[in-house]
Order: structure tokens, then sequence, then C-alpha cells
């Protein structure tokens, strides 16, 4: 009777599963920057009340947006066209922009504070849930761009792709829809 020999695994990484104390470290990360926009919206005080200091950041904001979303569309197409090397770099670049956008973000919010949308404007119903489903969308969306480049990273491209599913549409909502959120702010406020 032949022996069987185990067949060499071509991608050693995707049998490896990811230990959980690096999703609870993604999840605990995320939870601190939900927590932190959560506090800067409702409970800090604005430092510039004069609104003087760096009033183009939501512009900046929605150009990072912007940006993020052209990237994730290349890299989308490189994905499906097979070009893994081209992919991995959109993806980053739409990582870069999002991370660049977090922080102005957060510059935005320290200085300024909420923007307040008219309330009697009759785009008010539209704008409060396309609001309401940016902001929870992007609460989900951070520990899932986390985790979805880690499993990359590491080499699991099985669990990278299966995640990816799931990530790539909520990533590429969140970027849109922050866009559209800063012009009708901007157009309506």
């Amino acid at each position: 009777m032949p022996t069987q020999t185990a067949l060499p695994n071509k991608n050693p990484g995707s049998n490896l599963r990811t230990p959980p104390s690096i999703i609870a470290t993604i999840i605990l990360v995320s939870a601190a920057a939900s927590a932190l926009i959560c506090y800067l919206v409702y409970f800090h005080a604005p430092l510039d009340v004069t609104g003087t200091h760096l009033r183009s950041l939501p512009l900046l904001n929605a150009v990072l947006n912007a940006l993020c979303t052209i990237a994730l569309i290349i890299g989308f197409g490189y994905i499906r066209a097979r070009r893994i090397p081209q992919h991995r770099a959109a993806m980053f670049t739409a990582f870069f922009f999002s991370t660049i956008f977090l922080v102005s973000y957060l510059t935005n919010f320290t200085l300024h504070g909420e923007t307040h949308f008219n309330r009697l404007s009759s785009w008010w119903p539209f704008y409060w849930k396309l609001l309401a489903s940016h902001i929870f969308l992007s609460v989900v969306a951070l520990p899932m761009i986390l985790i979805t480049f880690f499993l990359s990273l590491t080499g699991r491209f099985p669990a990278h792709k299966k995640l990816a599913r799931y990530t790539f549409p909520i990533w590429l909502y969140v970027s849109i829809t922050g866009v559209i959120v800063y012009a009708m702010q901007a157009l309506i406020h």
C-alpha cells in the first residue's frame, strides 16, 4: 500500500487562525476611536469658538473621502483582473487617505465641534437618514478594515477574501456618503 505524502501548501498563512488577542485589540482600538469621536461631538467644547482656524478641514475631509473612494474602486478593478500587486497598492492608498481623513476629522471636531444642518430644510429627512447610516457603518467599517488588512498582511488570503467581500462595500459606502454629507452641509447649512 503506497503512503500518501501531504502536498505542500502554496500559502502557509491560509491555514492559520488569527489569535483572539489580535481581534480583541483591533476591536478595542476601533471602540476607542469611536468613543473619542462621540466625546468630541457630544461633550467637548470646541477650542476655536471664533471659527477662524483651519476652516477648510471639512473640505479637506471630503477630498480625502473622494480620493479614498477612487482608490477603492481602482483596487476593486485590479483584484477582479487578478493584478494583486496593483490591488495591494490601491488598497494601501485607500487606507492612507482614510487614515489622514480620520486625523483631519478628529482635528476638525476638536477645533470646531459639530456642524449643524438646517432642520427646517426639506432635505432634512433625507440628510439625517444618510448621516445616521454613514455614522453607523463607519463605526462598523473601522474594525472590519483593520482585520481585513491584518489578514492580508499575514498571508491569510482565503479569510481576507471572505471578509473583504463585506468590508469593501461598507468602506465604499462610508467614503461616498462622507462626500455627500459634506456637500449637503456646505450647500444647505
